[in-house]
């Protein structure tokens, strides 16, 4: 029997900068460039890189190792601040427009 996975809400989004806070690229920063909402993980720039073997193809005549970005566990991840220059704990907060807004707990800046 197969059990499914939860799916927790996250603050995270797209082009987010985040700093990864445990696993093999502890302490660094990157971008994110996909995040996969069913299975709680986020596909990082420059973090969690792994070597795949590729077959020869048209657009890669050569073969041989690849390296490419695998998904991280968002709970490993962390939004950085520009402002802080750290990475922090967000809140949220409603404009008078009623549009909710992300803000660093830290410093107060939006994110």
């Amino acid at each position: 029997m197969k059990t499914e996975t939860l799916r927790h809400k996250t603050y995270l989004k797209k082009n987010d900068v985040v700093f990864a806070r445990a696993g093999r690229d502890k302490g660094k920063k990157g971008k994110i460039l996909q995040v996969l909402h069913a299975k709680n993980r986020a596909i990082v720039e420059g973090l969690n890189f792994v070597k795949r073997h590729a077959k020869p193809t048209q657009a890669n005549p050569q073969g041989g190792l690849v390296q490419k970005e695998v998904s991280l566990h968002i709970s490993n991840l962390a939004l950085f601040c520009s402002t802080c220059d750290k990475p922090v704990r967000i809140a949220f907060k409603f404009l008078e427009d009623g549009q909710k807004q992300r803000i660093c707990r830290k410093c107060g800046e939006t994110v």
